[in-house]
Formats: C-alpha cells, sequence, structure tokens
C-alpha cells in the first residue's frame, strides 16, 4: 500500500471524512474541508466542480492515482468513492504530506 493509500486509510479509519461528491461539496462550501482527493477515473463534470469550488476556497486537491474502486477499498468501503474530503487528519499525517496536486 502507497504512502497515501496508508495516510487515507487512517483518515478514515482516526479523523473524520467526508466521502462523496455532494458530501465533499457541501464540506468545501462549510469551509470544513482541509484536503480534498479525487479518483483518476472519477465523473469529469463533478471533479471539475470540486476542482473549482476548490481552488475558490484554497483547498489542495489531490489526484489519487487509481480508479474509485480502489479508492473505495483503501477507505474499507464495498463502494466506490469519487471523492474524499479530509475534516480531520486523525492519526495520519495527510495534511503534511507533499502528496501531488492536481
Amino acid at each position: 500500500m502507497s504512502d497515501l493509500a496508508r495516510d487515507i486509510r487512517l483518515a478514515v479509519d482516526t479523523g473524520k471524512v467526508a466521502i462523496g461528491s455532494k458530501e465533499v461539496q457541501g464540506s468545501v462550501e462549510r469551509n470544513s474541508a482541509k484536503l480534498v482527493i479525487v479518483a483518476a477515473n472519477g465523473k469529469k463534470d463533478a471533479i471539475m466542480d470540486i476542482a473549482h469550488i476548490c481552488s475558490i476556497a484554497n483547498i489542495k486537491l489531490i489526484k489519487y492515482d487509481a480508479t474509485s474502486t480502489n479508492l473505495g477499498v483503501v477507505c474499507g468501503k464495498p463502494y466506490t468513492i469519487n471523492a474524499l474530503a479530509v475534516i480531520e487528519p486523525g492519526n495520519s499525517n495527510i495534511l503534511n504530506e507533499s502528496y501531488e496536486k492536481v
């Protein structure tokens, strides 16, 4: 498991995250998201909307270089995940690492 995948899983397990495009957009609009992650094959319209509001809110956006199915597996969920917002990182170092931005 890559460092980003490990940090995502730790954030999901020990912190607070928003899962799904609508939840992510809401957390960005409420200014509670500290970081947003999108799957490489996510729905283009939804990702463009998320990227736009992240740029306005000055929130870092990371592209997870795998499918939405893989992102769901990393998060321990039995479904695909196109987008994820980290609200509280928990025990992960995800906010302190320098992962590639979109």
